[in-house]
């Protein structure tokens, strides 16, 4: 068999979990967030596809990330000669969608298949019915779960359906920076997914026995066990090393020193309504009755802002939430991220909104504002305390224009863009707090940005600020968002 091509380079950490794991009948990538798990599965495809071992591939993945499969990892990294027939999962029934998956998953092609679901669809019978479907129909297939840690729940539907699903996957992988996000119970169902024999324990109440330490408890007429600690975890260890590749960031050497990630957040049928009517007719309505209107481009544009960060400002009225699903993504990519973390949101509703959320799944001591109304004599309290890595403060909730110039927060390798507005200044001074002198590590720097809005229009204009900046300047802008 010739030698691989790679499409693109891969770094030494990638060379080596590919080289230890594409061959495997599964395996885990229990890879940091940035360090590029995703390229390495799209090679392990590609290299299984040219050894004749799978023509079909079914990628699992949250809805935050899903379309980065089918729009920037597959194209970017499969190589161009290996042709493919791609298919994305959308709820909706309709008859294109109807046809392009029947084609898909029924007719014969010369090449490789690829189906890429939510892992939300898995919650319904009809999608996890489609991805069982394509895998029994293309018996050579791969299957992959990234971020695992969303069936990490063994009781949860999705997770009895993907884990269904491993009797008719004939390669398995799943992916995730932090597999173990509140107990090393966690691991149990994600490591059934890949094998019963994974663990070496035949049920969750056996791997609950051997590794966790359990006390009996009363309340009222109800009895149950308590885990209280956990025992004989280096035993646990040897055994994922048996099946598991670890990657971290601080050991990848020859990373950039900057990485950007993005995360797409579908608005909800309430924000679609709201943002449509606003962007058309430049008002919009709640059902309530609540009117907003604007008078200026600019009101306008920031009005939309707004919408996609899950509130609305009626005219004589306190401003109002609405449903929305970034606060959601956002805690999913906290319970991702290795060690501190910066948050910048333009709005201060939204900070407020993000304090009370964090403070609620991570504790109230693990967060910290820093915005506007922060008083003067605590910001640099605040600042002391997230640099210190023995504090409890582990999440720095910050306004780009109030805190992202002159302070150092290099003990953050990963940054998050809950919002953004059009000052380039503003965006580069904010990511320097973490990426400056004293920080020794890649910085990851992931943007949240609901799709066809006005959240890409932002993105695109402070991608080509940088560019035209770079030119004029006579630098190169390498890896940049947007580009």
């Amino acid at each position: 068999m010739p030698e691989y091509a790679f499409k693109t380079k891969p770094f030494a950490h990638q060379m080596d979990a590919l080289s230890g794991s594409w061959s495997e009948k599964y395996h885990a990538l229990f890879m940091e967030m940035g360090t590029g798990k995703s390229k390495v599965i799209v090679d392990t495809i590609g290299k299984l596809y040219e050894a004749g071992e799978v023509n079909a591939a079914l990628v699992v993945a949250p809805k935050g990330v899903y379309d980065n499969w089918i729009k920037k990892e597959i194209p970017q990294h499969l190589p161009d000669g290996i042709p493919r027939k791609m298919v994305r999962w959308i709820p909706a029934k309709t008859k294109r969608f109807e046809e392009e998956l029947y084609d898909l998953v029924m007719n014969p092609f010369d090449g490789l298949k690829i189906f890429v679901v939510n892992i939300e669809a898995f919650s319904s019978g009809r999608g996890a019915e489609a991805a069982y479907v394509f895998l029994e129909k293309n018996p050579n297939n791969f299957m992959v779960v990234d971020e695992s840690t969303t069936i990490k729940n063994r009781k949860a539907l999705r997770t009895k359906n993907v884990v269904k699903a491993r009797d008719i996957a004939k390669y398995r992988r799943i992916l995730s920076g932090s597999p173990i996000t509140k107990s090393p119970m966690d691991l149990f169902s994600q490591c059934s997914f890949l094998s019963p024999s994974a663990l070496d324990t035949k049920s969750y109440f056996a791997f609950q026995n051997r590794y966790a330490v359990l006390k009996r408890r009363t309340m009222g007429h109800r009895s149950f066990q308590e885990i209280v600690g956990y025992r004989r975890l280096e035993e646990l260890t040897e055994k994922l090393d048996n099946f598991s590749s670890r990657v971290l960031k601080a050991d990848c050497l020859d990373l950039p020193n900057k990485l950007y990630i993005r995360r797409n957040v579908e608005m909800t049928s309430e924000q679609k309504n709201v943002y449509d009517q606003m962007k058309k007719l430049a008002l919009a309505a709640l059902s309530d009755g609540s009117l907003s209107t604007t008078q200026s481009v600019l009101t306008q544009i920031m009005r939309l802002q707004q919408i996609c960060c899950g509130f609305f400002q009626p005219d004589e009225k306190p401003l109002q939430d609405i449903e929305s699903n970034r606060v959601k993504e956002l805690l999913e990519v906290l319970e991702e991220a290795q060690g501190k973390v910066i948050i910048w949101a333009t709005f201060t509703h939204s900070i407020k909104t993000l304090m009370e959320a964090i403070a609620e799944v991570h504790g109230p001591r693990s967060v910290a504002a820093y915005y506007g109304e922060t008083p003067q004599d605590a910001r640099q309290e605040i600042v002391e305390a997230f640099q210190d890595p023995d504090s409890p403060l582990r999440f720095f909730v910050g306004q780009p224009r109030t805190g992202g110039y002159g302070i150092t927060l290099t003990e953050a390798t990963t940054v998050v863009y809950f919002s953004n507005s059009y000052d380039l200044e503003i965006r580069l001074q904010s990511e320097d707090r973490a990426h400056r002198i004293g920080q020794n590590k890649p910085v990851t720097y992931i943007d949240l940005v609901s799709p066809d809005t006005i959240d890409e229009k932002i993105l695109e204009a402070l991608y080509e600020k940088n560019v035209l900046a770079g030119t004029v300047l006579g630098e190169e802008v390498k890896g940049w968002l947007g580009g």
